[in-house]
């Protein structure tokens, strides 16, 4: 399989990495995407790179397939390579529902990813803290109050896009702290991200009953 990677075709496109993506899906190729799960510490950069871009390719087709690898993604976020680091919590994201338990044990890295890292490592970590929040009611107790934060003090330009990402965990005991702070935040919105915030509101509105 790790000839079928883009690097391995001479590649400077991703297609190759997504068409093998699809086809471990399709197949649930166990043993294929052990190879390419074994990549990730490659140390060519750009093999282990093409590994964690196909794992998180399934991830966002079929989570189940890697969530056993949770451990491993986990390492990435410790990696010097950014590339890795944001791959890793994209591959986290779409995992953190099937294995939270796994996860929460190296919270601590987690969230310190998490507060220095890149916009798409930003966004995935909202979901992953969400989605752990969701799981657990310990897990909410430390870190829904963090989302809350975040969401209180980010640029005005990202909290539609991450407030929606948060409303994974709201329910029904925290969604009021959460749609007041939305009303705070409309307050330095333009009219565009002021109606889809309207519109998270009306869905949690329905979540929340």
């Amino acid at each position: 399989m790790i000839d079928r990677l883009a690097c391995k075709l001479e590649r400077n496109d991703e297609a190759p990495n997504i068409e093998l993506a699809e086809l471990l899906c399709q197949n649930e190729d166990a043993v294929g995407i052990n190879e390419i799960a074994t990549g990730l510490k490659d140390s060519d950069k750009a093999i282990a790179s093409d590994c964690i871009k196909v794992l998180y390719e399934i991830g966002t087709r079929k989570p189940a397939l890697i969530s056993m690898y949770a451990n491993d993604f986990l390492q990435l976020l410790y990696s010097r390579n950014n590339r890795l680091v944001w791959g890793g919590m994209i591959a986290l994201a779409a995992i953190a529902d099937l294995v939270p338990e796994v996860i929460y044990k190296e919270i601590d890295r987690v969230l310190s990813v998490f507060n220095s890292g890149s916009v798409i490592t930003v966004d995935n970590g909202i979901t992953v803290l969400a989605k752990l929040s969701k799981a657990d009611r310990k897990y909410e107790s430390h870190l829904f109050p963090l989302l809350i934060d975040y969401i209180k003090t980010c640029r005005p330009k990202d909290v539609c896009r991450l407030a929606e990402r948060m409303s994974l965990c709201i329910n029904r005991g925290n969604a009021k702290e959460f749609l007041d702070v939305l009303t705070v935040r409309k307050n330095h919105l333009d009219a565009k991200q002021i109606e889809r915030i309207r519109k998270l509101e009306n869905k949690i509105a329905k979540q929340a009953k």
